[in-house]
């Protein structure tokens, strides 16, 4: 039956996050009408509670900071990272998101955003062809009261309430150890306060992003409707998706949109049953409730391919009773620390990037007991060394089993319930690496990404120190994540393929609701977020060159007619 359009607009977006807000600001800009579909009762999805980079190399900002890049040099690092190409990250696709990068940093410095480079921060694989510092870049901590109304429904107590900068992270984790982590935690408290002097409520990182998006979006007059899932796509008799169905508090809204629908709704991060079934865990993620797979489940039943669905943004979690795991980043890195397995052996480099880090955890346990595993801590680091996880989670942790603490380290082997004669010879073995400054085993130390996370005042090797001062703490680690990194396979102008590599015409995607350009690693800081603006920005171009005439307001939908 044909259906009775409740709205109409030109470009539909699913998803409130950094791909679905991008999409939407760059279609206003456009000139288009856009609706946003947000499926919780907040915006801003899990990039509002993220470290808010976006790793976007041969980008403006960084050549204004000096930094030298090339179109070439990203492209070789790409190759170098990520491997050969296959159809989700094709080579068109890696040349697309390359080429997006300045006209979407452009656009969003002329539209409000004001960017700062991340001098300092490594590729994760710097060592590699093409391999940068400084490629990532991040918003300038922002006011939100500048957000209004649309402040109150913001995901903004997700975000870290502070002005906090990704370059302060890994000074301020040993700020009370070294004299660049004392000045970097001075410079982070005399920002808060000028902030809350001056009656600003200054926001950093992931809260950063969203809330300057967020404004632009509010003044543009996009339209965000909350608690408002796409249940279903609605396509014409020749196939083109030209609507969807959303499932509002006051019924079911019937959306025409004539320029497409974009899918920027987040993976399947918190759908245990797809957790298990394409990853054979349950998953321990940091990602919002609202990350369920509905998006991929809707391209998918309107013939769109997947691809990378056994994948994730890996990295290691220490799993907090009552709520969900907290990513370690700084904690295993810095010196005066191991990670070992259920067998009490070392298996892996700590300081590795963190999706390389879950995916090596994750093999391990396939061959023997490790997940969890325990990051095992000398005196010196608790002493030293800033450990989220055990701020928050407190006493709770060490009742629940998931800290355990001993004067020795035959102590400290019992209460991890590891093989006590493996464990001492792993540690002695790993004393010997932390004396001589070399990891022989995995190579801790070795790269400039290796280092970033360290304590440059320990010698030969700033990421190595023994194990040889108690009391000894351990702590569980997961293999969490900050989302899931397969779904729809799109092209590069994100349109949403078939089996056959044929577009779905009026049919995009974007973020992680895609399967990433990025393949199965993370080439570099902020590769979730920065593929996910850039798609989200080549969605809406495409989408505004559609001919809108071509798109008639009778369809059908694609599983079942829409119910009156």
């Amino acid at each position: 039956m044909a259906v009775q359009w409740d709205r109409e607009v030109d470009v539909l977006v699913a998803g409130s996050g950094a791909a679905g807000m991008t999409a939407a600001v760059t279609a206003a800009d456009l000139g288009l009408s856009v609706l946003v579909a947000e499926s919780t009762e907040r915006w801003g999805g899990t990039t509002m509670r993220s470290g808010g980079g976006l790793w976007l190399p041969d980008n403006p900002v960084m050549k204004r900071a000096g930094i030298r890049d090339s179109r070439a040099e990203a492209l070789t690092y790409l190759q170098a990272a990520i491997g050969d190409p296959d159809i989700p990250s094709s080579t068109v696709r890696r040349e697309a998101f390359v080429d997006a990068v300045t006209p979407l940093v452009e656009l969003l410095s002329r539209l409000g955003v004001q960017w700062i480079p991340a001098v300092k921060y490594p590729d994760y694989y710097p060592d590699r062809p093409g391999g940068k510092i400084g490629r990532s870049l991040e918003v300038k901590p922002f006011n939100a009261r500048r957000l209004g109304d649309w402040l109150a429904t913001s995901r903004i107590g997700d975000a870290i309430p502070v002005p906090l900068r990704n370059g302060d992270v890994y000074l301020l984790s040993r700020a009370w150890s070294t004299p660049s982590g004392f000045v970097a935690g001075a410079a982070f408290v005399f920002r808060t306060l000028g902030g809350l002097v001056t009656g600003r409520k200054l926001v950093g990182m992931g809260g950063a992003l969203m809330l300057s998006l967020g404004d632009i979006a509010r003044r543009q007059g996009v339209e965000l409707r909350l608690s408002s899932p796409v249940t279903e796509l609605v396509k014409d008799d020749d196939g083109r998706v030209v609507g969807a169905v959303l499932g509002t508090p006051e019924g079911p809204v019937r959306v025409h949109a004539r320029r497409g629908v974009v899918l920027g709704a987040g993976g399947f991060a918190n759908n245990t049953a797809w957790r298990q079934e394409y990853q054979g865990i349950p998953g321990y993620s940091s990602a919002a409730e609202g990350d369920l797979g509905t998006a991929i489940e809707l391209g998918r039943d309107a013939g769109g391919a997947l691809d990378y669905l056994d994948d994730a943004w890996w990295g290691a979690s220490v799993p907090l009773p009552g709520t969900q795991p907290l990513f370690v980043l700084n904690e295993r890195s810095d010196p005066f620390s191991i990670v070992v397995d259920q067998t009490g052996q070392r298996y892996l480099n700590e300081s590795e990037s963190y999706i390389d880090f879950g995916h090596d955890l994750l093999a391990r346990d396939g061959i023997v007991p490790a997940n969890p595993s325990w990051l095992v801590l000398d005196a010196r680091h608790r002493r030293r060394y800033m450990f989220s996880a055990l701020l928050v989670g407190g006493k709770k942790l060490f009742a629940d089993g998931i800290a355990v603490k001993a004067d020795t380290l035959d102590g400290l082997a019992e209460a991890m319930g590891v093989d006590r004669e493996t464990f001492l010879a792993t540690v002695e073995r790993f004393n010997g690496f932390a004396r001589t400054g070399v990891d022989e085993d995995f190579g801790r130390g070795r790269t400039a990404y290796d280092r970033y996370y360290s304590d440059p005042r320990v010698k030969p090797n700033p990421n190595l120190g023994p194990i040889e001062k108690g009391p000894f703490t351990a702590v569980k680690l997961v293999p969490g994540d900050l989302g899931t990194k397969g779904g729809l396979v799109t092209d590069e102008h994100a349109r949403v393929l078939t089996e056959a590599g044929d577009p779905i015409p009026g049919l995009y995607a974007a973020g992680n609701t895609t399967a990433s350009v990025m393949g199965h690693t993370y080439p570099g800081p902020g590769s979730t977020i920065g593929p996910a603006a850039v798609f989200g920005y080549l969605a809406a171009r495409h989408a505004a060159l559609v001919d809108s005439a071509s798109s008639p307001s009778t369809a059908r939908t694609t599983d079942k007619e829409a119910s009156a």
